[in-house]
């Protein structure tokens, strides 16, 4: 089954290749590179170290950022999830907030915390916990209330009730939550690495392109962007099939 998910793709990803070389040699672009241009860039950046640095500081805000918006985010999606009131009082506003892209908030962040790594975190952090928030409490809402009322016939305590039955059953939604919440993440730091940090994939973008239009390395960690993004929705995908995260569907 893992070499057919590999296989299948690699047709497209063969057709996509020879138009888009084509398309450069019909074209006789001066500018835009073939995909062996790309690749050769792409080696020379990894050859001298400078693709792992940027690599390294992107998936190092992204875990800071992320790991913020989980430790604040579920425990608040529970809360929200278990207490009626706090639930009416506070989704109106996160239901506000969420919609906002996380870019619009560059000018405000620059403002609060500089030009500095505390940036990007900062908008990482926004971009992944509100997710994280709404798909928690939506979790808590569907626990099947036979499980609550089994608890309460035993007579286990709220502590209890939380560690070993809706923190279990609320696990699927976490994880998806953590999914969407982690691919927003991947993609607001590589926007707001072109404007404020000076390293990371989004900063090498705009520095490629600006140093003598290497539009070989800018198309480079395009790809490479997605490359991350997709491993990173696999590393997610494999928390998915964890038998703590699968229980609650009898599987």
């Amino acid at each position: 089954m893992r070499f057919k998910n590999v296989l299948y793709p690699l047709p497209v990803v063969a057709i996509l290749l020879a138009t888009w070389w084509l398309a450069v040699d019909l074209s006789h672009s001066l500018i835009f590179p073939t995909p062996l241009a790309v690749l050769r860039g792409t080696l020379e950046l990894a050859r001298d170290g400078t693709l792992w640095l940027h690599i390294g500081a992107s998936l190092l805000r992204v875990a800071t950022g992320f790991m913020l918006a989980v430790v604040a985010g579920v425990p608040m999606g529970l809360w929200m999830g278990r207490v009626d009131t706090v639930y009416r009082t506070l989704n109106p506003i996160f239901q506000m907030l969420r919609p906002i892209s996380p870019i619009a908030w560059i000018p405000v962040t620059i403002l609060w915390f500089g030009v500095g790594n505390m940036s990007p975190v900062f908008l990482i952090f926004i971009a992944a916990v509100f997710p994280l928030i709404v798909q928690t409490s939506a979790g808590v809402h569907t626990i099947e209330k036979r499980y609550l009322r089994a608890a309460e016939n035993f007579g286990v305590s709220r502590s209890v009730l939380l560690r070993q039955v809706i923190v279990p059953a609320v696990l699927p939604e976490i994880i998806v939550g953590m999914r969407i919440g982690l691919g927003v993440a991947w993609l607001v730091v590589v926007a707001a690495e072109m404007i404020a940090p000076v390293s990371g994939l989004g900063y090498l973008i705009i520095d490629s392109r600006n140093s003598g239009s290497r539009y070989d390395l800018v198309i480079g960690v395009m790809i490479i962007i997605g490359l991350i993004g997709l491993l990173l929705d696999g590393l997610m995908r494999r928390l998915e099939g964890m038998k703590t995260v699968r229980w609650r569907y009898g599987r």
